[in-house]
């Protein structure tokens, strides 16, 4: 009995029962806003990191050239610094040095906050623990850097977060040499294994919901939303609410052995997702970032056809020159529901890059203004 039993759950775990229906897309307004208003906004942040980096707190007008593929610029650097008086200024520090690009002073006055909350124990605690689960989303326990970094900004760690907060917590990580497509390749991995830390959100809300540790193959079902007047196809319909019935695996786990084509590995596969985007500060980031964690996992195209089965899950935004994947339960409407620190402090940037624009706008009238004067004086 124990045998058949054995073969039965075998079976299920490579059944693949997703109809061949078009899940269509449908735009959201609100999620796009959430989207659309922070264009620019990861570029001006490591433009200015990089200024205030530097020992003098500026660097050289003509060495910005250089800096357009590193920030992803799709403008010249000195254009782009042009778009935000509010936050970048122009000196010449003497006569015989060329011109420098600076801070305004709120500019770095944001700055100053934005290190206040880098340097606190609670958010530098907070954000190495959202780093260790990171690292060990399916049991890998250990990334390459180049990964880790695409995910850096959106993890809320600190731009040189390697020798500003990984040295103080040798206890926690190790950077080591390992074996990569393209050769040998730095990555970052866990000293040790934190079981404490493998327990995944859609597990704690659940086990806060019963009262007692989560158990495994509970089936715990996900939030879905939809934009307003978007409807599934009943039978597409149909197989989420039995897909929704299947038992749920931590994102925590090795789940590979499960047929790659089965109902019950996409269940997990969009666990992964799942706990992914909800471990980033902003609940969201770029596919190409998603994409390029799941060819390192092994999940291949797995990821991208979680995405697009699961629009009352994941939203995948087309807005600033990118596609960007958000968690739908991470917002009310255009507004976080959990409001991180740090995700105030990036509000406040875009306020002073919108003043930017305002005041471009007043001065543009200003000399139009004194032209007209001229012309008919």
């Amino acid at each position: 009995m124990a045998a058949t039993t054995t073969k039965l759950g075998r079976c299920l775990q490579q059944r693949r029962t997703f109809i061949n229906a078009r899940v269509k897309w449908v735009g959201d307004p609100y999620l796009d806003e959430a989207v659309q208003r922070e264009k620019n906004l990861k570029q001006l942040l490591s433009l200015k990191d990089r200024i205030i980096s530097s020992p003098s707190k500026s660097l050289p007008l003509s060495s910005l050239s250089l800096l357009k593929p590193l920030l992803n610029l799709h403008v010249t650097a000195a254009s782009f610094l042009q778009k935000y008086p509010s936050v970048f200024t122009t000196y010449q520090p003497s006569r015989s040095l060329p011109l420098h690009v600076r801070l305004t002073p709120q500019a770095l006055d944001l700055h100053k906050e934005e290190e206040t909350i880098h340097l606190s124990p609670l958010h530098r605690n907070a954000a190495v623990q959202r780093l260790a689960k990171f690292l060990m989303l399916t049991g890998a326990e250990s990334l390459p850097l180049y990964v880790v970094d695409r995910f850096g900004f959106d993890l809320g760690l600190p731009h040189d977060y390697v020798t500003s907060l990984l040295c103080d917590y040798p206890d926690y990580f190790e950077v080591t040499e390992v074996n990569g497509s393209g050769g040998k390749t730095l990555a970052l991995s866990l000293t040790s294994p934190r079981k404490s830390l493998a327990v995944s959100e859609m597990e704690r809300r659940e086990g806060f919901i019963n009262g007692s540790n989560v158990k495994k193959g509970l089936r715990i079902r996900y939030s879905m939303n939809f934009p307003k007047g978007y409807e599934l196809e009943k039978r597409v319909k149909n197989w989420v609410e039995q897909w929704q019935s299947l038992p749920y695996i931590s994102p925590y786990e090795n789940a590979f052995h499960l047929g790659s084509r089965s109902d019950q590995a996409e269940k997990w596969d969009v666990a992964v997702l799942h706990e992914l985007l909800y471990l980033l500060v902003s609940k969201k980031t770029e596919t190409e970032n998603v994409v390029c964690l799941g060819e390192y996992l092994g999940f291949g195209t797995r990821f991208k056809k979680a995405l697009v089965h699961h629009p009352g899950i994941f939203y995948m935004s087309h807005k600033i020159r990118t596609q960007t994947v958000v968690l739908r339960e991470g917002y009310h409407k255009e507004f976080l529901i959990e409001k991180h620190p740090l995700m105030g402090m990036r509000h406040r940037y875009l306020y002073l890059m919108s003043r930017s624009g305002r005041a471009k706008k007043q001065d543009y009238a200003k000399r139009s203004s004194q032209s007209f004067d001229l012309q008919n004086s």
